[in-house]
């Protein structure tokens, strides 16, 4: 009996692992870079963020985007050159499209962009329920694109389902908007896994069918700003995907 149930556990951990390389191949080319481009400025872009093209109908391509909101830059600098744009495709000379902002829910921190151009391959929204002990992978761009725009993938582990609050020792830690989220506050993903700023917007996916389950929004900052690249926490926050469905079935 003991012995069935391990070999039956194993073949579901192996298929599983095995199952990993050929979902990122498909994932990757819906993982976009949002950022900010003027030609005429050294460096042309600035990379604030990650997103990904959203399944919309039934089609697999869309030329909708995810992100976080506060990967979106709250006004751009008036000079008729600065663009919001999103980074298409991948290496030294992605494709640049100009976005527009369709929404934003700054509670939940997402955000919905129409980019111009042909559309693009994209990722459903999974509905499964997501549950502690869980492993799952995240792709973005981590460190920026200094050197390219190449999707990096991590893993982490559902540690907590918890409220939005980020943990303080004390109220003192708090900043104003944590503590008006402590009154009526909604339920993220902790996980075990190292991201950094340019994550934010990263889906979270299903090693096996590349649905996402969730949109990584931030890091735990173990002092500054500044320590998340050269001090990460290795604890990382992502918001549901069920308030990205809600966006798009309130917006769409």
């Amino acid at each position: 009996m003991h012995a069935s149930v391990l070999i039956t556990f194993f073949i579901f951990s192996f298929s599983t692992v095995a199952a990993l390389p050929d979902t990122i191949s498909k994932v990757k080319p819906a993982i976009v870079g949002v950022g900010i481009y003027n030609k005429l400025a050294t460096p042309r872009a600035q990379l604030l963020g990650t997103g990904f093209a959203v399944q919309i109908s039934s089609s697999s391509r869309s030329n909708i985007v995810a992100t976080n909101a506060h990967v979106v830059p709250a006004k751009l600098v008036k000079d008729g050159k600065t663009q919001f744009v999103v980074f298409v495709g991948t290496g030294k000379n992605p494709d640049v499209r100009t976005a527009t902002v369709l929404t934003r829910d700054s509670k939940h921190d997402l955000a919905l962009l129409r980019i111009s151009g042909n559309t693009i391959p994209t990722l459903g929204l999974a509905t499964n329920t997501v549950r502690e002990g869980e492993e799952y992978p995240f792709t973005g761009f981590p460190i920026g694109a200094i050197l390219g725009l190449y999707p990096v993938t991590h893993k982490g582990m559902i540690s907590s389902i918890t409220p939005v609050a980020i943990p303080a020792r004390n109220a003192k830690e708090l900043s104003v908007k944590q503590l008006k989220q402590l009154k009526n506050p909604y339920m993220v993903y902790q996980l075990d896994a190292t991201a950094y700023p340019g994550n934010s917007g990263s889906p979270v996916y299903h090693p096996q069918s590349g649905k996402v389950v969730a949109i990584v929004n931030k890091v735990l900052l173990k002092s500054t700003k500044e320590s998340a690249l050269t001090n990460p926490s290795d604890i990382t926050y992502a918001i549901p995907v069920k308030h990205l469905q809600q966006l798009i079935n309130n917006t769409l």
